[in-house]
């Protein structure tokens, strides 16, 4: 069964709108890994301004398309955006703060690394993980970082700066799990990347986990589940 492309390709119409109210740098956002068994979460930022030009040709969201014409968007994607910037969190760190920190904290070491700050987010989908909660005695904020941000279903698919976060970030985190294959050799991380493929669940099973699994999630339970496989 073949990937199923979009035909309308991502505009910056909602870029536009913002820009039209006074907003000067906008970041689209979109986290890559976030169901994975294995690995880190990404979080990618592509940042786009007013004199951003027309869209590259090609750009979807990262899912919608193969990973060779992901890889063919690098050069153009990155020379099109003002800038860029992908933060990534490991495994053992999702396993001792949780998934959604783990996404906000993606995120604020994404944005240490960019030179132009942007003054309005675009983030997909309906929850927004940017937002802090209210810290009490038990919590500690990952971040200080206060910026504006308008949520849109489906951004990925629909705003260009969002596509064009999804596909550096998902090239970025493919190629660290296929760099980690190297080492975890039979866990078949080169072609799922750390999601929970039937190979993937049968190499947990039979090897137990390694330093790279998320032992907080469900994991096959395994031989070696107490004394996970190292490098």
């Amino acid at each position: 069964m073949g990937l199923k492309i979009s035909s309308a390709a991502p505009t910056l119409e909602l870029e536009r709108e913002l820009f039209s109210t006074g907003v000067k740098y906008i970041a689209g956002v979109d986290e890559v890994g976030r169901g994975a068994l294995a690995g880190p979460v990404s979080v990618g930022v592509a940042i786009v301004s007013a004199e951003t030009s027309q869209v590259p040709a090609g750009l979807r969201d990262s899912k919608q398309i193969s990973r060779t014409a992901r890889e063919k968007l690098i050069e153009p994607v990155s020379a099109w955006v003002v800038e860029y910037a992908i933060g990534h969190v490991a495994a053992s760190e999702i396993d001792e703060i949780g998934i959604v920190p783990a996404l906000r904290l993606a995120w604020v070491r994404a944005h240490q690394q960019l030179s132009i700050k942007p003054d309005h987010v675009i983030l997909d989908g309906k929850h927004n993980w940017l937002l802090e909660p209210e810290s009490d005695l038990f919590t500690t904020p990952i971040s200080d970082i206060v910026v504006p941000v308008t949520m849109k279903i489906k951004a990925d698919a629909s705003c260009a700066s969002v596509s064009a976060a999804s596909v550096l970030a998902k090239v970025a985190r493919d190629e660290l799990m296929r760099e980690a294959a190297l080492i975890y050799p039979d866990f078949g991380w080169e072609g799922n990347v750390g999601y929970g493929s039937s190979d993937h669940m049968a190499a947990i099973a039979r090897l137990g986990p390694t330093d790279l699994h998320r032992k907080s999630w469900k994991l096959p339970s395994g031989p070696s589940e107490s004394d996970p496989v190292t490098a």
